[in-house]
C-alpha cells in the first residue's frame, strides 16, 4: 500500500513539473507587473517595468507592455508642457492596454490621427469614477499643463462608490506568501484561466462553515434597479463635488446606450460633454471585442472605431 501511495505521489510530481516547463515554454502564463501607492494616495504600476500579458487559456493574445515613468502603460514619458498640446485618457484595464501591444495602444492610434499632438493614457485595471477623478485631484501641476481630458466612465461599474478611499488590498498580495507562489508559472496560469475559482470557493464556503457562518437557507432583498441608479447618481455628483471637474477641457467616454434616463438627462441639464462610442461599436460590421476575453475588452477593430472618435473631438475641440 505504501509502495501504491508512493508511485502515485511521484507520478503527481512528474505531471505537475511537466506542465510546469509546458507553461513556461509555450509561455502560457500572463506576467503581471508590480503595484504601488504613492505618496498622494493614488495606486499605480511601478514605474520602469515590462513585460508580456496573455490572455485566453490558449495564449488567443499576446502583448508587450512597458510601465513608463509615471507608473502606466505607455510606449512615451508623460512630460506635459504649457507650450505643446497634450491629451490625457484616463480609465481603467479598456485604457491601460494590457490587451495590445504597448506601442500599438488607444492613444498611439490617436496620435497617428493627430498631428503635433502627444496622448497620455492613465490607464490602471481597476480604477473606477473616484480613482480617476481623485488622480486628476492628487497632481494638479501636472493635468494643469494638460490641453484635453478624456475620462473613460462604464456605467454602473465606475460609480459604486461616491467618495474615495485607498483600497491597499491588491498591493498586500505583493508581500507574505504571494510572491513566492507566483514563481510556480503553472499556479499564474491555472488562476488566469479561473481554474482555481471552484476551490477558492469552496474553500471560503468550508471556512465559513467552521465558522458557523453558513449562508444556506438565507434570503436577501435587493435593491430595485431605480433605486440602485439614484444611488450611482448621488455617488457621481458626490464626486464632482469632491474633485471637481473642469468642463471646459474634460470629456467622458462612455456608452451612452448603457446610461438610464435620469442619468443621461443629467449629464444634458448640467452640460457634460461626452463621447458616445456605443453606436459606432454597434454598427461594427465585425466583432469589435475579444471573444475570449471574459471581460469583454475592446479588440483592435473596437480600439480603431474609439480612437478615431476621441482623435475627432480633439480635432473639433483645436480648430
Amino acid at each position: 500500500m505504501r509502495k501504491f501511495i508512493f508511485i502515485i505521489l511521484a507520478y503527481g510530481v512528474f505531471i505537475l513539473l511537466l506542465l510546469e516547463i509546458i507553461v513556461r515554454t509555450l509561455h502560457l502564463h500572463k506576467e503581471t507587473p508590480l503595484r504601488m501607492i504613492d505618496e498622494r494616495g493614488v495606486e499605480r504600476w511601478m514605474p520602469n517595468q515590462s513585460g508580456i500579458s496573455v490572455t485566453g487559456n490558449r495564449k488567443q493574445n499576446f502583448s508587450e507592455y512597458r510601465i513608463n515613468n509615471r507608473g502606466y502603460n505607455s510606449y512615451r514619458e508623460y512630460e506635459p508642457i504649457m507650450d505643446s498640446l497634450e491629451i490625457a485618457i484616463i480609465g481603467d484595464s479598456f485604457i491601460e492596454g494590457f490587451h495590445q501591444h504597448y506601442y500599438n495602444s488607444l492613444g498611439k492610434m490617436v496620435e497617428n490621427d493627430l498631428s503635433g499632438i502627444q496622448v497620455y493614457e492613465y490607464g490602471y485595471g481597476g480604477y473606477d469614477l473616484a480613482d480617476q477623478l481623485h488622480l486628476i485631484y492628487a497632481y494638479p501641476e501636472e493635468f494643469s499643463k494638460i490641453d484635453r481630458i478624456v475620462v473613460y466612465l462604464k456605467y454602473p461599474e465606475d460609480l459604486k462608490r461616491g467618495k474615495y478611499n485607498v483600497i491597499r488590498d491588491r498591493v498586500r498580495l505583493q508581500s507574505g506568501i504571494y510572491p513566492y507562489l507566483k514563481k510556480s508559472k503553472l499556479l499564474v496560469y491555472a488562476q488566469n484561466i479561473g481554474l482555481l475559482d471552484a476551490v477558492k470557493g469552496f474553500v471560503k464556503n468550508a471556512v465559513n462553515t467552521l465558522r458557523g457562518n453558513s449562508r444556506s437557507g438565507v434570503t436577501t432583498t435587493t435593491k430595485k434597479s431605480e433605486d440602485l441608479d439614484q444611488i450611482y447618481l448621488e455617488n457621481f455628483k458626490s464626486l464632482i463635488a469632491e474633485y471637481g471637474f473642469d468642463k471646459n477641457k474634460s470629456v467622458f467616454l462612455l456608452d451612452k446606450s448603457s446610461l438610464p434616463d435620469a442619468f443621461q438627462e443629467y449629464l444634458d441639464n448640467q452640460d457634460y460633454a461626452y463621447i458616445d462610442y456605443g453606436e459606432i461599436l454597434e454598427k461594427a460590421e465585425d466583432d469589435v471585442i475579444l471573444l475570449y476575453d471574459p471581460m469583454s475588452h475592446w479588440n483592435d477593430l473596437g480600439r480603431t472605431l474609439i480612437a478615431n472618435q476621441i482623435a475627432d473631438w480633439c480635432r473639433n475641440q483645436f480648430k
